[in-house]
């Protein structure tokens, strides 16, 4: 179970800034975006009405953040309707060659100090990486070029600091250069050493990243049992409700009353039922009155529940690929809720944020989500909201 869930209350987290974090996204060119720089805090919604670009900002978070995980360019951009190409802004000429691209980059705050990383992708005429820069400590500490388009490498060279100043090697055209480095530095001289650590902060920063879209017609199907890590589309939810309840009591009593909160009725406990054939389905326990099953929930009671439960648990229960070589207590998950406040009325929302604010505090847990341009432009915050502070919006399509 995830370790943040066994920690009491009690005991003092780490420094935030000791868990690197994605605190800028830079959308150079991408999709109807160009120019475009964003500060990501704790708790950062993009809001806007449809086609505005919203969503385009998190595809380009999930897409660094698949690659750091050591996707090849194709798999991380297959979340993509449309692929490399639908990435490409729709302005963008062919050059006398045929080719188009995007670029985007972000920027990790960490124990090195801000990291910047830059790529540029070509999708036409076929999918690869042309180009990558890692800086930081006031240096280039990788930068990446494709020389020869006939091959599928592109020349990389790395700072060293040594005898030799700068390694010179080829890496594969279709991967992040950054994930790679580990493999390639050996970490003899200081400046090597700032190399690995620069290239560990940012993938450790993007790889703690989970999408998070819940689907209320999936989620009221039973499902196996032993099916207990969340998925994106929090399908999945009834199995792991049962792994909480059995393996993190205080934190599922904490979400138990969360969802209260949100759900009409009121709500004394979230149980599990067994089925035939090794399922089981999820039930609300209500007193007075009969227990009522996930089934009959309202889609945004539903979602509601869904994002709690990601909020409140943390990687331990999420279908993900955290740095298992980094202590837990270094790392931040950062979710990505592409329509934060689909089907979810004004009051659930503001208990929804209530909850991400509490999560955001400890410095485990950081939100960047989308909501649409009818959300109050005050966001109203509730009575308990954290020290963290309301989240940081920022407004598209204006």
């Amino acid at each position: 179970m995830d370790t943040n869930c066994a920690r009491p209350a009690t005991v003092p987290l780490p420094q935030q800034h000791q868990r690197p974090a994605v605190t800028e996204l830079r959308l150079s060119a991408f999709k109807s975006h160009r120019n475009a720089v964003f500060p990501l805090g704790p708790m950062t919604l993009f809001r806007g009405p449809s086609g505005s670009g919203k969503s385009s900002v998190l595809q380009a978070y999930e897409t660094l953040a698949r690659l750091a995980g050591g996707d090849t360019l194709e798999e991380a951009l297959a979340p993509v309707a449309g692929g490399g190409p639908a990435c490409v802004p729709h302005q963008a000429r062919p050059d006398a060659q045929g080719r188009r691209g995007f670029r985007i980059g972000c920027t990790v705050e960490g124990p090195v100090g801000p990291v910047h990383l830059d790529i540029a992708v070509q999708a036409e005429p076929e999918l690869r990486m042309v180009g990558e820069r890692l800086t930081g400590s006031g240096r280039t500490l990788l930068s990446t070029a494709l020389r020869d388009p006939g091959l599928r490498r592109v020349e990389a060279a790395w700072h060293t600091a040594g005898t030799v100043p700068v390694t010179r090697a080829p890496l594969p055209d279709d991967r992040l250069g950054t994930a790679l480095l580990p493999l390639r530095v050996a970490g003899k001289t200081a400046g090597q050493r700032l190399v690995l650590d620069a290239a560990e902060q940012v993938v450790v920063a993007l790889r703690a990243a989970f999408a998070c879209d819940p689907r209320p017609e999936r989620m009221r199907a039973p499902v196996a049992a032993h099916d207990g890590m969340l998925r994106g589309a929090c399908d999945n939810v009834a199995a792991v409700l049962g792994r909480t309840r059995l393996e993190c009591a205080t934190r599922h009593a904490l979400m138990v009353t969360a969802v209260g909160a949100g759900c009409r009725g009121p709500v004394e406990e979230l149980s599990v039922e067994d089925l035939d054939d090794g399922l089981v389905r999820a039930v609300l326990g209500r007193t007075p009155g009969p227990a009522t099953p996930l089934d009959r929930l309202g889609d945004g009671e539903l979602r509601y529940l869904a994002l709690c439960l990601v909020l409140m648990t943390g990687p331990g229960v999420l279908d993900m690929d955290p740095a298992a070589e980094v202590l837990p207590a270094r790392q931040a998950l950062t979710v990505l809720a592409d329509g934060f406040d689909r089907s979810l009325d004004p009051r659930q929302v503001r208990e929804l944020l209530a909850v991400a604010a509490r999560m955001c505090e400890r410095g485990h847990v950081r939100l960047v989500g989308t909501v649409g341009a009818g959300v109050g432009p005050e966001l109203g915050e509730s009575e308990g909201s954290s020290s963290v502070g309301w989240p940081a919006v920022v407004d598209l399509g204006e």
